[in-house]
């Protein structure tokens, strides 16, 4: 060690004007995007500075989380289209609804890429209730005009 710095230890980088503070130069404390799975109420997930520090907040989009992803699965499984439909409105109202499926899976997607755990946990148990309640075979009465008990393709006309 010669003249107080250590042989291979570099000293560190000075941090970006825009995080000094002008005057005094105190750096600006900015909410860290993690990049491995966590475990935490402060958390921003889907929107800026949402849901911010509050627990409860934090337990409302939690609730949020898991309502989309049980909407996801509804929209997935579900029979909206009544048969007998004309075939232009019938692929008009699948396009449609195939639409706003994959616009809320997304929004899960996104709210999953928070990397917050419990919001991870939210999504697969909405997920995983969304299919037993819509998909699964154990609420569904056997449906007649369905001869061999095949799945249809979801929304099919």
């Amino acid at each position: 060690m010669e003249h107080g710095h250590m042989e291979g230890m570099a000293s560190p980088p000075s941090p970006p004007s825009s995080m000094m503070n002008g005057s005094n130069g105190m750096m600006h404390h900015k909410m860290m995007m993690h990049m491995t799975f966590f475990w935490g109420t402060n958390a921003e997930v889907l929107f800026s500075k949402w849901p911010g520090s509050s627990t409860g907040m934090y337990y409302v989009c939690l609730l949020f989380v898991f309502a989309l992803a049980v909407i996801v699965e509804w929209l997935s499984h579900c029979r909206l289209i009544k048969a007998g439909s004309s075939d232009v409105v019938c692929g008009l109202a699948q396009t449609f609804l195939h639409t706003i499926r994959v616009g809320l899976a997304y929004m899960v997607m996104l709210a999953v890429m928070s990397f917050n755990i419990g919001v991870f946990l939210v999504a697969v148990a909405g997920h995983t209730v969304g299919f037993l309640l819509f998909g699964s075979r154990v609420f569904k009465k056997p449906d007649p005009e369905d001869e061999k008990g095949s799945d249809l393709p979801p929304m099919s006309c």
